[in-house]
């Protein structure tokens, strides 16, 4: 292979790149010397700060298949033709650990998807759990507080985990899930992955449906338990990207099929839960998974930091024919998402090959910090809009129907007369017994640490889920029962 000849960032050609610029043999530096400064000055910059949850990531490139015709829930034009392709990035993560955490710890795994579409990009940023803690985004920053180091201490806090969820009850679905055997996926591609959140679909008659995104792994399910998961971590702590990258490499590609449950618009004010709850999933008898299609990763990024690190995933990144829903956690991803993204990646994060769109873009955002690509110098003159100077127009083909909505504004705590205990134990009672005593014994581990008196407020909340679940605690814990 051919060497090329190494230059400055600006292009100058460098005649030694081992030593250093100094007066005489044994130095000193000079200031000088730029071929130095710039050296270790984009080296200084090279790393980016890490995303404040989700930090540890595995993805890929892939494309999404459709296998089944959707339209007359949605006008959405990736799902217009059954075999129609579209090139996706997926991205998936653990959600508390940092950059440098074991890729095997017990925790939520983030599950990350941009399709590439025709009219623009659309990015489902879910999880690998159907639920979450909470119910509303007020709480959000509170809880990843909970997940983090203690500011004293600077090591993670059972005590302030347990403190939180024993006084939020919602998230004992979510905390059942978490410490279940799936609580900890051998790889990426032996696990679901899920909207979570109530999204909505509409059709070209105006019709909005509410929709719920799965995506079920075809690869099958494999977990591991604590204890095997700690004997991987001693070995090492990049199991998931090993696996993912190296499958890939082997033309092993992974694969998953898309299917969305749909309720009619109508539904919301009929079921005995809040649809829109993010603590809360949908029964499938009343609303069964309908296929979609297929997704498959297939090609491995040729660079890791442009496609994996800086890939930036919103819900926020909607295209016509698929809208939001009233759901409050959602309603603050809209915002915090992108707003999270600016900060890390800067203004123009969206220009950066992994988060630019594969269509045409026109729009007004000009200028600001590094403003790294054409600034529509082509035609300076349309910097406003409405203009008469031949710049983009708005389409209003495209405008989403009325959401209907209803009552008056203040700060509401949540009426849930369905319960925060009926799914986590329902849930609990479909496990077999050696399920159950994984799932305790687990619990019970977490808890080792924790104040009695939140230990107690926690288990309270087990009882009411089903009082096998609190006993079966208990018996791990050598609490005696009260």
């Amino acid at each position: 292979m051919d060497s090329k000849k190494m230059t400055t960032s600006a292009g100058a050609p460098i005649a030694n790149n081992q030593q250093s610029l100094t007066a005489g043999t044994r130095g000193p530096v000079l200031l000088q010397d730029y071929q130095l400064l710039e050296k270790l000055a984009h080296q200084n910059r090279e790393r980016i700060p890490e995303r404040v949850v989700h930090a540890k990531g595995w993805g890929a490139l892939g494309t999404f298949t459709v296998t089944n015709d959707i339209t007359r829930y949605t006008r959405a034009n990736i799902f217009s033709t059954v075999g129609k392709q579209t090139p996706l990035l997926s991205r998936f993560s653990t959600v508390a650990g940092e950059l440098g955490a074991s890729d095997t710890e017990r925790d939520v795994r983030g599950f990350a998807v941009k399709f590439y579409t025709e009219e623009g990009n659309w990015d489902i940023v879910g999880n690998n759990t159907p639920v979450f803690f909470i119910r509303d985004g007020y709480k959000f920053p509170d809880f990843i507080h909970t997940q983090k180091r203690h500011p004293r201490t600077n090591l993670r806090s059972p005590e302030a985990m347990w403190d939180f969820w024993s006084q939020t009850p919602e998230s004992l679905h979510q905390i059942t899930i978490l410490m279940s055997d799936r609580g900890i996926p051998q790889t990426p591609m032996h696990m679901n992955g899920y909207g979570s959140h109530t999204y909505s679909f509409w059709n070209d008659k105006g019709e909005r449906f509410w929709v719920k995104f799965h995506f079920k792994t075809q690869q099958g399910h494999k977990h591991y338990t604590n204890e095997e998961a700690a004997k991987i971590t001693g070995e090492t702590r990049e199991k998931y990207q090993e696996e993912l990258y190296g499958a890939i490499e082997k033309g092993e590609f992974p694969k998953w099929t898309l299917y969305v449950q749909v309720m009619p618009e109508a539904d919301a004010e009929k079921t005995p839960y809040n649809p829109f709850d993010l603590t809360k999933v949908w029964p499938h008898a009343d609303y069964p998974l309908i296929e979609v299609g297929e997704m498959e990763l297939n090609q491995n990024p040729d660079n890791y930091w442009q496609y994996i690190e800086n890939a930036a995933y919103s819900p926020s990144n909607i295209v016509p024919g698929i809208g939001f829903s009233p759901d409050k956690v959602l309603q603050a991803r809209i915002f915090s998402y992108a707003d999270a993204h600016r900060y890390r990646l800067g203004t123009h994060y969206e220009a950066l090959p992994a988060n630019q769109p594969k269509c045409p873009m026109h729009h007004y955002h000009r200028d600001g910090s590094m403003r790294f690509f054409e600034n529509f110098n082509s035609n300076p003159d349309a910097y406003y809009e409405p203009n008469t100077k031949g710049g983009p127009i708005e389409d209003s083909s495209v405008a989403e129907p009325p959401m209907k909505i209803n009552g008056d504004v203040t700060r509401y705590e949540e009426n849930d007369t369905y319960g925060d205990y009926k799914q986590a134990g329902d849930l609990f009672r479909m496990f077999d017994e050696g399920q159950k005593e994984r799932l305790c014994t687990n619990i019970a581990g977490a808890m080792q640490g924790v104040s009695e008196y939140i230990i107690e407020r926690q288990l309270a909340h087990f009882e009411k889920a089903d009082p096998e679940y609190a006993t079966g605690i208990r018996k791990f814990l050598n609490v005696a029962s009260v």
